[in-house]
C-alpha cells in the first residue's frame, strides 16, 4: 500500500508548468496503430424515446455523480490530505434522491432504455471469469460483484477462489450512494485483461453488499481510470499498473464516444478514428482527476467564461459549470429559464440550440446541437432542456465537471507519461 509521501510526490509530479496548448505532445495520424481496441456501448440516455427529457433518471445520475465525487474527495484527503484540494473544495453531505422519487421507486418499472454509461467486457482471474464493467475516467477503482454477494441481483460475480491468482489482502471497500446505502466488499488482487492488455497483482474489490441502485444496473461493475489519489482501496489503478508492468504498448489510452462504433483504445491511440493533430493539455492539479486548466466557454461564438479548470469525466453525462457561471451563460440565451432549480437545470427555445464551444487556448471544441439538446421538457412543448447545467459538486470553486456531452464531439486521449489529456477531430 502506498504510504503518504508517496502518493503525494506522485501527485505533485502530475501538476502542469507548460504553456495552455501544449506542442511538445504531437501525435502523427499516420503512426501505425499499436494498441488494442475494445469495443463499448452506450446504455441509452437521458432522452426518452418520444423525445422528451427524462427528468427523473436525470435526478437519480445527479445524485449518483454527486456521491461519486464526494467519495472522491474522501479518497483524496485519506491517501494525501487536503492540501490536495483545489481552492474552495469541500466534502459535501450525502446527497439523497428526493422522497417524491423515492416513493415511485417501488413501482416495477420497465426502463427502456436503461442507464448512462459507456461499458466493455474484462476478464479477471486465472482461469478467466468475464464481466460487463462501466469505464470511468473519474474514478480510479475496479469493483465487481463477489459470488458471497446476496444483494448484487442477476450480475455476473468474482469467485476468488477458482482463481488460481487470487490473493485476499487486509482492509475494506466501501463507497456510499444516494439511496442511503453502500456498496462494500473485500479487496483482492488478481490478474485482470481489458482487451489484449493484462495485468497481475491488479488490485479490486469483491463486492460483498450492493446498493439498491446497483441491482438493476446493466454494467456489473467499474473499473476507474483516475490517477491513485483518489483510489478508494490506496493503490494503483488497471492502467496505471499496466503502465508499470509493461504491458500496455503505451501510456496512453483513448475514447471514442457515439452511438454506433465506440471504443475505448489502451495503449495508444488509433489514427483511424480522428484527423489531424491531437492537441494536448497537461494536467493542471494534483487532486486525481484528468484536471485541465485555462478552459473558455463560448456561447455563439462569443467568450461568456474563461480561466476555469475543467475535469474530463467519461462517468458522467452531462456538463457541469459553477452554478454562477451557469447562470451567466444561460442568461445570454434568449427565452431560456430555471428548469430545476434543485439540480441546476435550464431549458431553452426548442427552435433556436444555443451553439456551444470549449477552448484551452487552441482550438475551439464545439458541442452539436443534438448533444446540447436534452429533450423537450414535455409532449409537444416548444421548450427543451440543455446539457449544461449549474451544480457545486465540491470540486472547487473553479472546476467544471465536462462528461460525455463533451466527449461524444471530441477523441479524447489521456496520457499517463506525460500527464496531459488531448483532443482531436473525429472523422
Amino acid at each position: 500500500m502506498f504510504c503518504k509521501a508517496t502518493l503525494l510526490a506522485v501527485a505533485l509530479a502530475l501538476v502542469a508548468t507548460a504553456s495552455p496548448v501544449d506542442t511538445d505532445h504531437v501525435f502523427d495520424p499516420a503512426t501505425p496503430v499499436t494498441g488494442v481496441r475494445i469495443p463499448i456501448q452506450k446504455r441509452g440516455s437521458l432522452t426518452n424515446t418520444d423525445g422528451t427529457f427524462n427528468h427523473d433518471k436525470t435526478i437519480r445520475q445527479i445524485v449518483k455523480l454527486k456521491n461519486k465525487h464526494r467519495q472522491n474527495l474522501i479518497n483524496l484527503e485519506k491517501n494525501i490530505g487536503r492540501s490536495a484540494f483545489a481552492e474552495g473544495a469541500e466534502i459535501k453531505p450525502l446527497a439523497t434522491v428526493p422522497a417524491a422519487l423515492e416513493k415511485r421507486a417501488g413501482v416495477a418499472l420497465t426502463d427502456q432504455d436503461g442507464d448512462v454509461e459507456w461499458t466493455g467486457k474484462i476478464t479477471i482471474g486465472s482461469p478467466a471469469q468475464s464481466f460487463v464493467v462501466d469505464f470511468d475516467t473519474g474514478s480510479s477503482d475496479l469493483w465487481v460483484p463477489s459470488s458471497s454477494c446476496t444483494t448484487c441481483g442477476s450480475h455476473s460475480k468474482y469467485n476468488p477462489s477458482k482463481s488460481s491468482q487470487s490473493s485476499k489482502k487486509t482492509g475494506s471497500f466501501s463507497i456510499s450512494y444516494g439511496d442511503g446505502s453502500t456498496a462494500s466488499g473485500t479487496p483482492y488482487t488478481d490478474t485482470v485483461t481489458v482487451g489484449g492488455v493484462s495485468v497481475t497483482g491488479q488490485y479490486l474489490a469483491a463486492v460483498t453488499k450492493e446498493s439498491s441502485e446497483f441491482q438493476s444496473d446493466p454494467p456489473d461493475g467499474l473499473l476507474g481510470l483516475a490517477f491513485p489519489a483518489i483510489s478508494n482501496l490506496n493503490h494503483n489503478p488497471f492502467f496505471f499498473t499496466a503502465v508499470d508492468q509493461g504491458t500496455a504498448p503505451e501510456a496512453v489510452f483513448s475514447f471514442k464516444l457515439d452511438q454506433t462504433g465506440s471504443e475505448l483504445y489502451i495503449g495508444g491511440t488509433n489514427s483511424a478514428l480522428y484527423t489531424g493533430a491531437i492537441e494536448y493539455h497537461d494536467v493542471s492539479s494534483d487532486s486525481g482527476f484528468w484536471q485541465i486548466g485555462g478552459a473558455s466557454l463560448l456561447l455563439n461564438g462569443k467568450k461568456v467564461a474563461s480561466g476555469f479548470d475543467t475535469i474530463i469525466d467519461s462517468g458522467t453525462t452531462l456538463m457541469y459549470a459553477t452554478p454562477s457561471a451557469a447562470k451567466t451563460f444561460w442568461a445570454g440565451v434568449k427565452g431560456s429559464k430555471v428548469y430545476d432549480s434543485e439540480e441546476g437545470l435550464y431549458e431553452f427555445p426548442c427552435s433556436s440550440v444555443p451553439s456551444v464551444a470549449f477552448s484551452w487556448g487552441g482550438k475551439s471544441w464545439s458541442i452539436s446541437a443534438d448533444d446540447m439538446n436534452l429533450g423537450q421538457v414535455s409532449s409537444g412543448s416548444s421548450m427543451c432542456v440543455g446539457a449544461l447545467a449549474g451544480s457545486d459538486l465540491g470540486l472547487g470553486s473553479n472546476v467544471w465537471l465536462l462528461g460525455d456531452t463533451l466527449m461524444k464531439n471530441v477523441y479524447t486521449v489521456f496520457s499517463v507519461d506525460d500527464n496531459a489529456v488531448g483532443f482531436a477531430q473525429l472523422k
